[in-house]
């Protein structure tokens, strides 16, 4: 489920930074309760900060993940008691897959599914509880900003740091993309050989699919994603802390 949810994200953000600017004019559910209030409360708090938009981006971004952190946090924690429970009856789940492969009739590839159905409510198992709600949740919400980013012609005209917000940059482009590498070492921790094997092709999706569509896009969008992966390796740090086994 993880590994499904991270694709969609992966598939979404390529989907993203492939399309063209949304026209401000635009209209529709999603243009007007995700983008538009991004859109203002960035202009917001650009203007509360003498026009700056560079700071405006990070403060918005960073106020976005604070509200969805509990939500985050019950996600691994509830991933973290699942793998755990899949890993108490690991042997008993590798006999019946192994009988699964080897049955020959429909009836027999029946009676061996009904037994894994049998094992998973014994020892309360959900593989759908993994905490899917969070991350369904702050998916528009995400690309609400993002488009908000994009799509705003202020922003485009504004500089921060050594960098104009409206066009592309190479260092900004490298740090957004090692934070996303950093953050999925750091997802890494505590995590057995096997897992990390099944993760490695996935967890590197986001890095590499960030790094490439910024090196094209607007400054403004690595900043963003750069003080995203920044919040996140804290977020995981403290997810592993507080419900791992081991860190």
């Amino acid at each position: 489920m993880k590994r499904l949810l991270s694709v969609l994200a992966g598939i979404g953000l390529v989907l993203a930074g492939c399309s063209s600017n949304p026209d401000a004019s635009s209209t529709g559910f999603f243009n007007n309760y995700f983008v538009d209030p991004f859109v203002i409360a960035i202009k917001m708090v650009a203007e509360a900060f003498g026009d700056n938009y560079g700071i405006a981006i990070i403060i918005i971004t960073l106020a976005i993940r604070f509200v969805l952190l509990p939500l985050m946090l019950k996600m691994y924690k509830n991933s973290q008691e699942m793998r755990i429970k899949m890993e108490a009856v690991k042997p008993e789940m590798n006999d019946i897959q192994s009988r699964l492969k080897e049955a020959k009739t429909q009836e027999e590839k029946q009676e061996i599914q009904a037994e894994m159905m049998k094992l998973y409510k014994t020892h309360d198992i959900n593989p759908m509880n993994m905490g899917c709600l969070p991350i369904l949740i702050q998916m528009p919400i995400f690309m609400g900003v993002y488009y908000a980013i994009r799509g705003s012609e202020e922003i485009a005209t504004h500089s921060f740091l050594w960098f104009n917000l409206g066009e592309a940059d190479v260092t900004m482009a490298l740090i957004a993309g090692l934070l996303y590498f950093i953050q999925y070492r750091v997802s890494l921790i505590g995590v057995s050989a096997d897992q990390q094997k099944q993760m490695k092709l996935v967890g590197l999706l986001s890095p590499i699919m960030i790094l490439l569509i910024s090196f094209s896009a607007p400054s403004a969008l690595p900043l963003y994603w750069a003080v995203g992966g920044l919040f996140l390796i804290i977020q995981t740090l403290i997810s592993k802390r507080l419900y791992s086994q081991t860190i």
